[in-house]
This record gives C-alpha cells, structure tokens and sequence, in this order.
C-alpha cells in the first residue's frame, strides 16, 4: 500500500473508527487521540498490517488496546493521588530566600553564574570554569565580586525584607 492508497483508506476509515472508539471511550477527543495514533502504528508495521486480512479490524484492535492502556495508566494515576493526595498549600519560600533571590537578580550574568553553579550547584571552580569556558582565575574573581555585592546587598535589609528606614524593599 503506497502513501496514496493509505491515505484513502485514512479517510475512509477513520470517522468509522473514532465512532466506534467514541462508544468505547465515552471521550471524543480520546477516540480522535487513539484512532490517530493507530493509524500511525500501522503505517509504522505496514507488513503485519497488510498482511492481516482485515486492516480496519487491525487498527480498531491497536486502538482499543490503546484506550484501554491510557485508561488504566489514568486509573493508577488517580488511585495514587487517592492515596498520598497533594498538599492543598505548599508553603512559599521564606524571606531570607526571596531576599536571596532578589539580591542574586543584581548581579551581573557572568557573577551570578558563577555563585550559583558554585554555591547552590556545589561544583568545584575548576567545574565552573569548565561549564562557563572561562579560566579559573576569571571564576575565583567572579566568584569574589559577586560575594562582595551579594553581602553590600543582603546587609541592607534586617532579613525580612525591609530596609533599614522601613521602607519595603
């Protein structure tokens, strides 16, 4: 079968198909999700799809098993969240974070790459040189210009985001 005659065969069959999946499924946009994916299949395994005597047969049987894996993938899904339900509220980070944070957004790129591949990333200067191409002694000035400013920054406020005057940063 040559990419025109699938084609045909494509139009023919697959309003047929996703009817008959849209029964099974009760989801319409599954069904198109399914059958689609069928088809790809088979266009993938042409010789075991030409050589079965029914091809619309083969791809409903493809679909099905598909439907039925992504409703049982969906199940495991639901009965894990049943279970160990998410956290209705995830706390936001502190303001010691958030003063970190917005500290490390005034750094230029090169500084703040730096501190953050080195101190949140935990590699060693040699890996940071290695990851940002530049030499070592390059990384260790950044590295120290970036602490500099972080710590002239962080002092400016008392930790909870205010500035010493009391003003909200």
């Amino acid at each position: 079968m040559d990419e025109e005659e699938f084609d045909a065969f494509y139009a023919a069959a697959f309003p047929r198909l996703t009817g008959q999946l849209y029964a099974f499924t009760g989801d319409h946009g599954e069904a198109q999700d399914v059958v689609q994916e069928a088809f790809v299949r088979a266009w993938d395994h042409r010789r075991d799809f030409l050589a079965d005597g029914s091809p619309e047969a083969w791809i409903r049987t493809v679909a099905m098993r598909l439907a039925v894996s992504r409703w049982r993938r969906a199940r495991r899904w639901l009965e894990l969240v049943r279970r160990d339900p998410p956290q209705d509220h995830v706390p936001g980070p502190g303001p010691d974070r958030t003063a970190l944070v917005a500290a490390l957004r005034t750094l230029p790129e090169t500084q703040r790459m730096a501190i953050v591949l080195h101190h949140l990333c935990d590699l060693t200067i040699e890996q940071v040189a290695s990851e940002t191409g530049a030499p070592v002694g390059t990384v260790k000035a950044r590295l120290s210009r970036g602490r500099a400013a972080l710590a002239r920054r962080l002092g400016e406020t008392d930790g909870l985001g205010e500035r010493e005057d009391g003003r909200v940063r």
